[in-house]
């Protein structure tokens, strides 16, 4: 897969890109990163790329000449979508990474900054996303986020498949608690179903764990799992 980030800070990006399973994924060639700064498409000799919005307001805008010919300047692989990472966009969850990992093989990435961008700029833009209900100063964070939730989706980058089958979301419920040794720390013991070899057992002992868990940290993903499954109060017991 191709990612495109369009960024006046591509350098807040190199710590990412350069480490752990991302960094492992760049050199193995499972995806291509490349980091576009629409200040090198200006055309002044001050490389303005903001200006003050029309109507008055506080702030500055993102102006749209150096970012649509960032854009421009970039190939076009057939399964592309343009995404502006907005707090006015859909809100990022494992179901929308898994539709990007899936579906599309170029994901061109806009990075607002200052108080957002000109509104023409959406003629670029096939989605708008956001990571959730909060303000930050730029949209190189939430790109961040994104491209390490649909890389580590693409085929080859977790060694184990099996692995992100069973992670929270993946499933619709959060994951279960999970152990390793030594099998007594400071008096808090692993739960003795799985040190019992019945991986049967161990298997509802999980499901058990992922409802329970679900319901006290987060009902409304329970709820619509329940929905989806079509079960009733009863299943939950």
């Amino acid at each position: 897969m191709r990612f495109d980030i369009v960024t006046l800070f591509p350098d807040s990006f190199a710590s990412i890109l350069n480490s752990g399973l991302i960094g492992k994924a760049l050199s193995k060639q499972i995806a291509q990163v490349n980091l576009i700064n629409p200040r090198d498409f200006t055309t002044d000799k001050h490389r303005k790329v903001d200006d003050e919005p029309y109507g008055g307001g506080v702030g500055m805008l993102m102006k749209p000449e150096p970012i649509f010919a960032a854009v421009e300047s970039l190939p076009v692989l057939p399964r592309r979508e343009v995404i502006l990472m907005s707090p006015q966009g859909q809100t990022m969850n494992q179901p929308l990474l898994r539709e990007l990992a899936t579906n599309y093989d170029q994901l061109v990435v806009i990075c607002g900054h200052y108080e957002g961008v000109d509104e023409r700029v959406l003629h670029l833009v096939t989605r708008e996303i956001s990571l959730g209900d909060f303000i930050l100063t730029g949209g190189e964070i939430p790109a961040m986020a994104l491209i390490n939730g649909v890389m580590r989706l693409l085929p080859g980058t977790v060694g184990k498949v099996e692995s992100l089958k069973s992670e929270s979301f993946e499933e619709g419920l959060l994951d279960y608690p999970q152990y390793t040794r030594p099998a007594n720390f400071r008096g808090w013991k692993v739960p003795d179903v799985l040190l019992s070899g019945n991986h049967n057992e161990i298997a509802k002992w999980r499901l058990q764990q992922q409802i329970q868990r679900t319901s006290d940290r987060r009902p409304d993903l329970l709820k619509a799992w329940l929905e989806e499954k079509g079960g009733k109060d009863g299943e939950m017991e």
